[in-house]
């Protein structure tokens, strides 16, 4: 999906989490939330349920012919599916029940989330311990794994939900220490080796590429310093970030995404409960955006059709009540930008 219309009609969404454990509450929310039209529904994620429905445990549940189990460190390939890897594929089938049984009818773009390669190498532990990130080898199997599990997951999804134009979304918190050479050894006493761009890039490629020609696919981070131009060479047709984590050297990459094509979902919503009360000015959520337009000289006419309003990263850590509220105050803060883009 190379044109930034094909988003048309999305002015927001959600990064992925929820709080609790309910399957059926949080796809009831998630998909109550952004019906006839206020935004892309998404394949909620519920890790408070424990190891398997964390954002690693997840993922491993999804890889084809790789397998993980848990170790008091995290997560550690396996030989075989074990009880941790059945945990986490039973409590994905939970989740997509819940989203097939609240999607019934629905037509319309649909977001699907899994961690991205390297940090997904970052995080699991080869057998001795060390992360797989230490082994160049390792990493090309591991990719290759997600994108064959991804591959099956999203027919899954397409058959489940039949009207859905699934979004993929890639979730790299750790992709900028991986490049940066900042990922912790097992130790702890020393750093990774920065892994080649060409080679970041080239999985990154290689996993959205499973969204096939019909499909779309974005990569989030809620970390400083997303790469954007390595994300947009990678095949990216949107971005999701921390907005508050922007700063102003990054700010001519943002145009040049803009101008691209690129999507941008902006995180500007909190995402835990605000210490100031309950969210009341969905304007003033967006007023940063508004000045960015403006500082970099873009049509504010393009707002509608080049942002997507999110919050800040997951809702995990949020209560129930906020994570509500958080997804209907994106809902209106879209709608104030669509309005009023000046």
């Amino acid at each position: 999906m190379s044109e930034k219309s094909e988003f048309s009609g999305c002015p927001a969404t959600g990064v992925g989490s929820m709080p609790g454990g309910d399957a059926r509450e949080a796809a009831k929310t998630v998909i109550g939330s952004f019906a006839d039209g206020r935004g892309m529904p998404y394949l909620a994620e519920l890790p408070a349920r424990g190891p398997g429905a964390d954002m690693t445990g997840r993922s491993v549940g999804l890889l084809a012919e790789m397998y993980g189990h848990v170790e008091p460190s995290g997560w550690r390939i396996s030989d075989r599916p074990g009880r941790d890897t059945r945990r986490a594929r039973s409590w994905l089938g939970e989740d997509l029940d819940a989203l097939e049984e609240f999607t019934q009818g629905y037509a319309g773009l649909l977001k699907v989330q899994a961690t991205g390669p390297w940090t997904l190498a970052a995080a699991l532990e080869l057998r001795g311990g060390e992360a797989m990130l230490a082994d160049a080898g390792a990493c090309r199997d591991l990719t290759g794994s997600l994108a064959e599990g991804l591959r099956a997951h999203l027919a899954e999804v397409r058959r489940r939900v039949p009207g859905a134009e699934v979004v993929l979304q890639l979730d790299e918190p750790s992709l900028t220490a991986v490049l940066r050479g900042r990922v912790r050894s097992a130790s702890g006493y020393r750093t990774y080796r920065a892994v080649d761009r060409q080679l970041v890039e080239a999985a990154l490629r290689e996993v959205l590429a499973v969204v096939g020609g019909d499909g779309a696919a974005i990569v989030h981070s809620c970390a400083p310093e997303v790469p954007f131009a390595l994300l947009r060479r990678a095949g990216a047709d949107g971005i999701s970030f921390d907005f508050s984590l922007l700063t102003e050297r990054e700010e001519e990459a943002i145009g040049e995404a803009v101008e691209g094509g690129t999507q941008l979902f902006l995180g500007v919503v909190p995402s835990t409960d605000p210490a100031s009360g309950p969210l009341s000015d969905p304007g003033g959520s967006v007023m940063g955006v508004r000045k960015l337009w403006s500082r970099l000289g873009l049509n504010p006419g393009t707002l509608a059709e080049s942002v997507v309003i999110t919050p800040s990263c997951g809702l995990a850590g949020a209560s129930p009540a906020h994570a509500r509220a958080a997804l209907a105050h994106c809902a209106r803060a879209a709608r104030s930008l669509a309005d009023n883009p000046e």
